[in-house]
């Protein structure tokens, strides 16, 4: 169970530096100026989105479970690596409109919706699948998301301007392939 916390937090946070979703943050609390229940938002559609991905991926492990599914996965992973090289743009056309809702659930709702196809949620899915135990998963890609975007809200333009993005890409992406060849040697039996 730790080791699918800390894995899932480790690479969710380091996955969504600079990811759109950040810059939905970032966005959110320029529009908004009030951190606390954007933040608030953010940890209920995370919540929500990412214990379906596990679940989906823990569900899908246990009925396919054989070394071909387990080779998929280890695939996806190094996939991932890959999409993580590539940086995330946000467009204000792509921002959400302030809403009689307020700040919570335009957050909420903004974020549960772009989640979706993201690459952490590929990512939470694809550590669903893995670790089958969607209660960890969740909670360490939870984590992983707060840890990247509480700052991005508290802190703004200023931490996207100090942060090294193509550094945080690169590790994120080395998590990423050390995870799927790791289970590519385990499934040959090489490990």
């Amino acid at each position: 169970m730790l080791e699918a916390l800390f894995t899932s937090t480790a690479i969710v946070a380091l996955a969504e530096i600079g990811d759109k979703t950040q810059l939905l943050a970032i966005v959110l609390a320029a529009r908004f100026k009030r951190p606390v229940p954007i933040v608030l938002g953010i940890l209920v559609a995370t919540l929500a989105n990412h214990f379906l991905a596990a679940l989906a991926g823990s569900l899908v492990a246990g009925w396919f479970d054989g070394p071909v599914f387990r080779y998929a996965v280890a695939v996806g992973f190094l996939a991932m690596a890959a999409w993580t090289l590539v940086p995330d743009t946000f467009d204000d056309d792509e921002a959400p409109a302030v809403s009689r809702g307020g700040a919570f659930l335009t957050t909420l709702v903004a974020f549960f919706f772009v989640e979706m196809g993201d690459k952490t949620q590929i990512a939470t899915i694809a550590l669903g699948a893995r670790f089958h135990d969607a209660l960890a998963v969740t909670a360490g890609t939870t984590l992983g998301m707060m840890l990247a975007n509480v700052p991005a809200v508290l802190l703004g333009g200023e931490l996207v301007k100090r942060v090294p993005l193509a550094v945080v890409r690169t590790v994120a992406a080395l998590l990423f392939a050390a995870l799927g060849l790791w289970l590519l040697l385990a499934t040959a039996g090489v490990l």
